[in-house]
């Protein structure tokens, strides 16, 4: 196949990652910004054994659902994929890619997959951004590392990007000699505070308490931040300095949980509680167990519903907060890895598991020691569909029946998905 000759090819699908399918002599091309039924000069730029990727040089037939990208940003930026369709073939696409990952894992889904979606915009609570050498706040590019700086980013809440362009004047003010690498920020469900980190390659010396009177000057929501020196591979990041407080508080689901730094908690503030409603709504009994727990999103709302809870959780930056939050309730927090957790009960047989893990899924071991201890109902919550794919084949192989499935559109605009999936034993 050639990699500079441009050649016209017909869209077919979306495919999970973001890009679309076409075909040329049989062979898969992936062609980012393009949509089902376009025809598009295409020019191939990575050529592989059984697949190739390419770009679209001129889109010849225009599909109805194409409109206008809502950032000026889009198509440089690595943040976004979707900003090119409507938000209705969005969605359609996610449910299409979510369906076909399961039906290729034979994973038997016999009911209508549920959507829950909400304002596509302004919506995410967090944000990542890196630095590059001259100080340039920006996203990686969508196929570089390099930093693209940004001056406006549509799908953050608008408090954030306002932080991240006073942090760069504040850095230089107060703190010429810090050279970060990446800035992370994150901010209650109604822009009052924000919580910021932000990362250097190797420890440095800072006046902390300058820097941040200098930026909560120009941002008057900054409640704290934190310095923190990257971990090598597969380690994290090491907190080295702080500054101001340690935690915000998170309106969500009727409460007001506390978020420390580094922990993990729901990006989508405008879905965060149909979430919860999903997860929760019309489950009680004696015992549920809520495994890779968080900062106790679903357990806290259990709590109400449930005469015992039992919150598990592995990640040190969530521990302290996810005892609080459940302070006064029916609930307990533990501090244990999923997989030694599910090892130690040999007796117990919760009436409902709620898994929310990371995108690795939950895992082989894990999933095998799910069907031993057979609770009669399992909600997987999901954030990558290979593995909840994976997960799934055995949890159904092994007497469990998908009763129902939600498509969450906790992330508009990108390739990423949630799903909330309800297992019951048959």
């Amino acid at each position: 196949m050639s990699e500079t000759k441009p050649q016209l090819v017909q869209i077919e699908k979306p495919i999970y990652g973001g890009a679309f399918l076409a075909r040329v002599e049989g062979k898969a091309v992936f062609v980012p910004l393009t949509l089902p039924g376009e025809q598009a000069n295409i020019r191939v730029v990575e050529d592989k054994r059984s697949y190739a990727i390419a770009e679209a040089e001129e889109i010849q037939s225009p599909a109805v659902e194409r409109v206008a990208p809502g950032c000026r940003h889009f198509g440089m930026c690595g943040g976004c994929q979707y900003q090119h369709a409507d938000y209705k073939a969005q969605l359609k696409f996610k449910q299409e890619i979510l369906r076909e990952t399961l039906d290729r894992a034979s994973v038997p889904v016999s009911v209508e997959i549920d959507l829950l979606a909400a304002e596509p915009w302004t919506y995410r609570n967090r944000i990542r951004l890196a630095l590059d050498a001259a100080g340039n706040i920006g996203y990686r590019g969508r196929r570089s590392h390099a930093v693209v700086p940004v001056a406006e980013c549509p799908i953050a809440a608008p408090v954030l990007l306002k932080a991240a362009s006073a942090f760069r004047d504040a850095r230089l003010t107060a703190a010429p000699s810090l050279h970060p690498t990446e800035l992370s920020l994150f901010c209650s469900s109604d822009e009052a505070t924000v919580l910021a980190s932000i990362f250097v390659a190797r420890p440095a010396k800072v006046r902390l308490d300058q820097l941040g009177e200098e930026w909560r000057t120009a941002v008057p929501a900054l409640a704290g931040m934190e310095l923190a020196v990257e971990g090598r591979k597969d380690e994290p990041a090491r907190s080295i300095a702080r500054w101001g407080g340690l935690s915000l508080t998170y309106m969500a689901a009727g409460f007001g949980y506390r978020v420390d730094h580094g922990s993990f908690f729901q990006v989508n503030r405008w879905l965060v509680d149909a979430l919860v409603e999903r997860v929760t709504s019309g489950r009680s009994g004696k015992l549920a167990w809520d495994l890779f727990a968080g900062v106790g999103l679903f357990a806290r709302k259990l709590a109400e519903r449930f005469d015992r809870v039992v919150a598990v959780e592995s990640a040190p930056p969530s521990i302290e907060a996810l005892k609080m939050n459940l302070s006064g309730t029916v609930a307990e927090a533990i501090r244990s890895d999923a997989l030694v957790f599910l090892r130690r009960q040999k007796a117990q047989r919760p009436d409902l598991i709620v898994v929310d893990p990371p995108r690795a899924g939950v895992g082989p071991e894990e999933t095998a020691e799910l069907v031993r201890i057979a609770s009669p109902e399992i909600i997987y919550v999901s954030c990558d569909p290979a593995t909840l794919a994976r997960d799934l084949r055995t949890l159904t192989a092994s007497g469990y029946v998908i009763h129902r499935i939600a498509l969450a559109d906790l992330f508009p605009q990108t390739f990423h998905l949630e799903t909330v999936v309800e297992l019951r034993r048959s």
